[in-house]
């Protein structure tokens, strides 16, 4: 472009940027934010969005943590993105107690807190083992008007079951059945996956029926759950039902 006299401009740099996270260069996207002022480009909401979110997605939190408050000495405002990407490097870093503040800082700013906002809360409350606080927060975000999606549903029925909560999981699984949710293949797999672990074989076989009774084609994680799980139980011969089907399906 330079060659050709074409000045590279900031949409450029910022795409360039977002380029070298996709590849895990970090660095150089890291000297490219860098440098792009010497060049007579100014960073705008959106490159400091694609730093915030690069960084966190390559667990340099703190690193995102700084660029964040640049922005702020910058007078320059976060928007929902700017909030979320760093609440979910936060979240997935384990600091939790971080993420209270800034969402209390995101309602003081007027920027929407949103269903993305609270379900990477809800993942990090699940994988700390609070999952009486991510039942709150659920009712907390429809008491806000915020629609949960299939996705929050898929991590606190993921967490309660890994937090031995089958009876409460089941609930909320039956619960969305009767409202007629349309269930998704994750949904279906952490069910199938916790029915195995329990030892409810015939549950989970009855499941992979109703998947498919229901509009939700299995995947390969649903068989291989099933399989090994029946494998490893002496089941061989239904393990091996499900390992022909599997086949059929194109999924091995």
């Amino acid at each position: 472009m330079i060659k050709q006299g074409v000045e590279p401009n900031v949409v450029t740099y910022t795409s360039l940027m977002d380029g070298y996270f996709l590849v895990k260069e970090v660095n150089k996207a890291t000297y490219i934010f860098n440098t792009i002022a010497q060049r007579g480009v100014t960073p705008e909401l959106h490159s400091y969005n694609v730093m915030i979110n690069g960084l966190c997605k390559n667990k340099m939190v703190n690193e995102a943590a700084n660029l964040f408050k640049d922005m702020h000495s910058r007078n320059m405002t976060p928007d929902t993105i700017s909030y979320n990407s760093l609440i979910d490097g936060l979240c997935k870093s384990g600091s939790i107690s971080d993420v209270w503040d800034l969402i209390d800082e995101m309602h003081n700013r007027c920027q929407p807190v949103n269903v993305i906002t609270y379900n990477s809360l809800l993942d990090a409350l699940c994988k700390n083992h609070q999952v009486d606080k991510a039942i709150a927060l659920l009712k907390k975000m429809k008491d806000q008007g915020i629609q949960p999606n299939m996705y929050t549903y898929t991590i606190l029925v993921d967490g309660l079951c890994k937090n031995g909560r089958l009876a409460d999981a089941r609930e909320i699984y039956h619960d969305l059945l009767t409202k007629g949710y349309p269930l998704n293949v994750s949904m279906y797999n952490v069910m199938v996956n916790e029915f195995c672990k329990e030892g409810l074989f015939d549950e989970a076989l009855s499941l992979l029926s109703k998947m498919e009774d229901n509009g939700c084609t299995p995947d390969a994680i649903t068989y291989q759950t099933l399989i090994c799980a029946l494998f490893e139980n002496n089941k061989n011969d239904k393990a091996v039902k499900l390992l022909r089907e599997m086949i059929v399906r194109g999924l091995l």
